[in-house]
């Protein structure tokens, strides 16, 4: 099978052609057409097809690819499904090879062995994996080469000379040359670098392996382009948008006429069914180990997954990172600003909370008296004083409850740099205050309609961008999750936290004792992995994380990803995923903006495996009842993210004798919410017998 693929290209070659290879969504517009489109490119005179398995979260993917995977997986669409259509196609006299393209999370929860046995039983002949590690494309290379299968290997112009070697080696059939920096879609020129790219990867792969260049490329004019330097040509993006415009029944002959015309009648069904595979070559088995710093892995979790354009910039952030927390001359100016970021935080004693839980003492570390009102400006900070160090003017960031959009705002406008934050378009609307002061600081607000326009989307779209503007722009993450080193920098600048509650804590107490547990809510994981992990090796210190549990597990309308999530590979990383059973990501659901994430931080999912931290769901009433608590017995009305870790707090020193000492971050304040609570009331009020809903003053606080 993936001799097919190397006859394709010889071919092509002896007809003095570049291949054409062509990409559709499976299942779009309709399950139905996609059987009669890829017979329609067969007989239009493609060489190659690419058949797209529908994922919820492609971020390597343009508009339109976008808008194909959601109608797709609307469809029904699912992994079992797209090798049934291949099936039907083989079954229909597609001979051409049929190469599925597509995310590793659905492969991953399919069973990558399994899928690589029912691929073949399907009748497919290879992968594209657009965000599989080296490493990992290695071992999955030589599975499918076990089944006669081909693994083909991504590159970009970003690409290393090192993975340019070891993807070359690793190579069958053909390599799939990224033509530019971006996403797919297509173009209206294509990029005058192709030459040059072409040979520079030539030459370091050995020049014995076709290259077919995609991305951009939309008319015959591009194909020839293209054609001068390149084995082959991909075309995609057009083509999709073609299926989706043709009628009803004219779908087939749309992709039969486009193929022809791309070609301009020039292509031959070049493979008949009584092709034999060749016994495959001796392939080369590598070892790839790039050198990190820091551990990129957190035992199973971690790493970078994402596509191979992105792995240039994250080498350029990470030796950045590494060199900026090495220089001591970094530290002085990050600490010389503690005064602007209202640092350190006060650690305050919590009386009336604590008589009203009846047990242990309880504690609140006030991030929400940071300067922007939030725990983010610790991070925003530390890593625009990096983007400085690499020169770059534009800083785009995702936010959900808008505090770190807020927050990176604040510190870009500090230091004279452009700012750009994506954020869900549903987040816009009931975090309307933190958008309001964004645009005031003199920031852009990019509302993501697309998807579950909810943070989930916002990070996608900050991605996307990000990999077409890496020159000038740094994007800030700003929770504790995506490729490496972004968990671990996160971590590192938001470690403050938990370093001063030790300092604080040990100057309270004489220097006689560490807190008994301490508690911070669980989003994504910014503010938890700042708060826990001064802590991890002091084992006599129990950590407890809150997690947005919706209106409640059983719901399925949550967002406790390390409660009812599994191991998946989402946004970069491998850690707890809310997926379903076909891989595709979960909508999520919370009160909270800045908890409703389907994703976690890697560390975190560490821990939770490892039973050093203890996870808790906590529902939207309940986390209303502790916003309640803490405003109306200490005076501080908190963010709804640390009304989570107030009320799991709280239930917890009830259990705890009066000698013993708990400690919540308070991560943020909770201006921003006030409209939503009200919002909410009407719902979660009755639920904890709260009602504002008050015909007089005398029943406030009823």
């Amino acid at each position: 099978m993936a001799t097919e693929l190397r006859e394709a290209f010889i071919k092509a070659e002896k007809e003095n052609r570049s291949a054409l290879v062509t990409f559709i969504t499976a299942g779009f517009p309709r399950i139905e057409d996609t059987v009669p489109v890829l017979k329609g490119l067969q007989e239009g005179g493609a060489d190659v097809i690419e058949l797209g398995i529908p994922f919820s979260d492609p971020i390597a993917d343009g508009p339109t690819i976008q808008a194909a995977n959601v109608v797709a997986l609307d469809n029904g669409m699912s992994v079992k499904k797209v090798l049934e259509q291949v099936r039907q196609a083989r079954a229909a006299g597609v001979t051409v090879p049929i190469v599925l393209m597509g995310y590793y999370n659905p492969i991953l929860i399919y069973g990558e062995k399994k899928m690589i046995h029912d691929t073949k039983q399907a009748g497919a002949n290879g992968f594209i994996i657009v965000d599989l590690p080296p490493e990992e494309a290695v071992k999955f290379r030589d599975l499918c080469s076990a089944e006669g299968l081909s693994y083909v290997p991504l590159v970009a112009p970003s690409t290393t000379d090192d993975r340019l070697k070891l993807l070359g080696e690793i190579a069958d059939s053909f390599i799939y040359v990224v033509s530019r920096m971006g996403v797919t879609g297509a173009g209206i020129s294509v990029t005058k670098d192709v030459g040059p790219l072409c040979e520079h990867v030539r030459k370091l792969t050995g020049g014995k392996t076709p290259l077919a260049v995609g991305f951009g490329v939309s008319t015959r004019e591009h194909y020839l382009q293209v054609g001068k330097d390149a084995d082959g040509v991909v075309i995609g993006s057009k083509l999709v948008n073609l299926v989706k415009e043709a009628a009803d029944g004219d779908r087939a002959d749309a992709a039969k006429r486009y193929a022809h015309s791309i070609l301009n009648g020039a292509g031959t069904n070049v493979h008949p069914k009584d092709v034999i595979p060749e016994k495959a070559d001796t392939l080369a088995h590598p070892d790839f180990v790039e050198k990190h710093k820091h551990n990129p892995r957190f035992g199973d979790y971690g790493g970078q997954y994402v596509p191979e354009a992105l792995h240039g910039c994250l080498r350029e952030l990470e030796g950045a990172f590494e060199s900026a927390i090495a220089d001591p001359k970094f530290w002085e100016e990050y600490r010389g600003l503690y005064d602007y970021m209202g640092r350190p935080s006060p650690l305050t004693y919590a009386n009336r909370l604590t008589e009203y839980a009846g047990g242990a003492r309880i504690w609140l570390k006030r991030e929400d008296l940071n300067h922007t009102g939030s725990h983010k400006i610790n991070n925003a900070i530390g890593q625009i004083l990096i983007a400085k160090r690499l020169g770059k003017k534009n800083i785009i960031a995702e936010t959900g409850a808008g505090q770190h959009g807020v927050a990176t705002a604040t510190a870009a406008a500090k230091f004279g740099m452009s700012c750009t934050i994506f954020m869900g378009a549903k987040d816009v609307q009931r975090q309307a205050l933190n958008v309001f002061r964004m645009r005031i600081l003199g920031a852009k607000v990019i509302s993501v309609t697309n998807g579950t326009q909810t943070l989930r989307d916002a990070t996608s779209e900050a991605f996307r961008y990000w990999v077409s503007h890496v020159k000038d722009t740094h994007y800030v993450v700003g929770s504790a999750i995506g490729p490496h080193p972004y968990p671990t920098m996160v971590r590192t600048f938001q470690s403050v936290i938990g370093r001063e509650i030790k300092q604080q804590f040990a100057a309270k107490s004489g220097g006689k004792k560490l807190p008994d547990l301490v508690v911070a809510c669980v989003g994504g994981g910014s503010n938890s992995s700042g708060t826990f992990s001064p802590f991890e090796n002091d084992t006599s210190v129990q950590l407890m994380g809150c997690e947005a549990g919706g209106e409640g597990i059983e719901t399925g309308n949550h967002s406790a990803t390390l409660t009812a999530g599994h191991p998946g590979v989402f946004h970069g990383v491998r850690t707890y995923v809310l997926e379903n059973e076909d891989g595709q990501i979960h909508d999520t659901y919370s009160v909270s903006a800045g908890l409703d994430y389907p994703g976690v931080g890697p560390e975190l999912a560490g821990w939770k495996d490892s039973g050093r931290v203890k996870f808790i769901a906590v529902t939207d009433a309940e986390a209303l009842e502790g916003f309640r608590l803490l405003s109306q017995y200490e005076g501080v009305i908190p963010a709804l993210e640390s009304s989570h870790a107030v009320y799991g707090a709280v239930q917890q020193a009830k259990k705890m004798s009066k000698d013993q000492d708990v400690v919540i971050t308070v991560s943020g304040r909770g201006d921003k919410d006030v409209t939503n609570v009200a919002k909410n009331l009407p719902v979660l009020g009755p639920k904890i017998g709260w009602n504002l809903r008050f015909g007089s003053l005398d029943d406030a606080s009823k």
